[in-house]
C-alpha cells in the first residue's frame, strides 16, 4: 500500500510540472517574438523540450505502475528509466538548436525590450521555481531528472533577471546572445552526466557503492555465513532496487538453523528496503551450479 500511495504521489508531481510547463512555454514563445530576445528564445525551446519530456515521464510513470506480468515478472518500473533517458535526449538536443541559433547573433546583436524581458523573467522564476518545489520531494530518477530541468529553468531566468535590469541601463545588446549560449552549456554539462547515471542503470550497475557496502558488512557479520559470492545489487528505476546472493553455510548448520537463519536475514536486510531479494543457501563444500 504504501509503494501504491508514493507513486501515486509521485505521479502527481509531474502531473503539476507537466500542466505547469506546458502553459509557462506557450507566454515564453510568444514573448520571445515580442522581446527580440535570443535569451527568451532559448529558455522557450528549452522548456518545449521540457514539457514533452515531462508529459512523456509522466504517461511512463503512470504505465510503470502496473503490476508484474508473465512476460515483465519484474513490472514495468524501468519504464521510468526509459523516460529519463528520453528527457536527456530531447534536452541534448535542443540545447544544440539552441547554440546553432545564439552563436551567429554574437556577431550580429540586436537590442532586446528589456521591459518585456524583465516581466517575463518574474514570471518565470515563480512559475519554474514552484514546480521545481513539488518535484524536490520525489526521489524517483525520473523525478531527479525532471527537477534539474525545472532548476535549471530558474537559475536562467534568475540570470535573464539581471541581464534585463542591465541592460535598461547600459546598451549591451551582446548580453543577450552570451547568456542564451552560457545557459545552455551549463544544461548540457547537468544532462550528459545524469544521461551517464540513467545509462549506468540501465546497464544495471551498483545504484550505490555505499549502500553495497552495508549488505556486505551484514553478511560478514552473520558467523554461520562462511562466505557468500554472486552478490549482485542493481535498480529497477534508481529507487527499487534488487538483490541476489549466493551464501555458503558453515558445516554445523542444520537444516532448522536454515530456517532461522533465513528469519534472521530478512530481519537484517530489512533496513535496506529492498524491492525484490534472493538467496541461495549452499550447503559446505558444496559446488555451485553458476561458477
Amino acid at each position: 500500500m504504501h509503494s501504491h500511495s508514493h507513486d501515486d504521489e509521485s505521479n502527481a508531481r509531474i502531473g503539476w510540472a507537466f500542466f505547469l510547463n506546458v502553459g509557462f512555454t506557450i507566454i515564453e514563445f510568444i514573448g520571445g517574438v515580442l522581446t527580440n530576445s535570443t535569451a527568451i528564445m532559448a529558455d522557450a525551446v528549452h522548456d518545449l523540450g521540457d514539457s514533452l519530456s515531462i508529459g512523456l515521464a509522466w504517461i511512463l510513470a503512470k504505465l510503470g505502475n502496473r503490476p508484474a506480468s508473465q512476460n515483465f515478472s519484474y513490472g514495468y518500473k524501468r519504464l521510468s528509466l526509459l523516460g529519463s533517458l528520453i528527457n536527456g535526449i530531447v534536452l541534448i538536443a535542443g540545447s544544440a538548436w539552441v547554440l546553432y541559433q545564439s552563436i551567429p547573433r554574437l556577431s550580429d546583436p540586436e537590442m532586446p525590450v528589456t521591459e518585456g524581458m524583465l516581466a517575463l523573467s518574474i514570471f518565470g522564476i515563480a512559475v519554474n521555481g514552484f514546480a521545481a518545489f513539488k518535484l524536490s520531494k520525489g526521489k524517483t530518477m525520473n523525478e531527479k531528472v525532471l527537477n534539474w530541468h525545472l532548476l535549471e529553468d530558474v537559475l536562467g531566468w534568475v540570470a535573464v533577471f539581471v541581464v534585463s535590469i542591465v541592460l535598461m541601463f547600459v546598451e549591451w545588446p551582446i548580453l543577450d546572445p552570451i547568456l542564451a549560449i552560457g545557459f545552455t552549456l551549463f544544461i548540457l554539462f547537468n544532462v550528459l552526466r545524469n544521461v551517464g547515471s540513467t545509462l549506468k542503470l540501465f546497464l544495471q550497475g551498483v545504484p550505490d557503492k555505499n549502500l553495497a557496502k552495508k549488505i556486505e558488512s551484514k553478511l560478514k557479520s552473520i558467523p554461520e555465513f562462511q562466505s557468500f559470492h554472486h552478490l549482485h545489487l542493481w535498480s529497477l528505476d534508481g529507487e527499487h532496487h534488487v538483490l541476489t546472493v549466493h551464501i555458503e553455510l558453515n558445516a554445523s548448520v542444520s537444516l532448522e538453523d536454515q530456517r532461522t537463519l533465513k528469519q534472521r536475514l530478512s530481519q537484517e536486510l530489512s533496513e535496506f528496503d529492498l524491492s525484490h531479494t534472493t538467496v541461495e543457501f549452499e550447503l559446505d563444500n558444496e559446488h555451485c551450479r553458476d561458477q
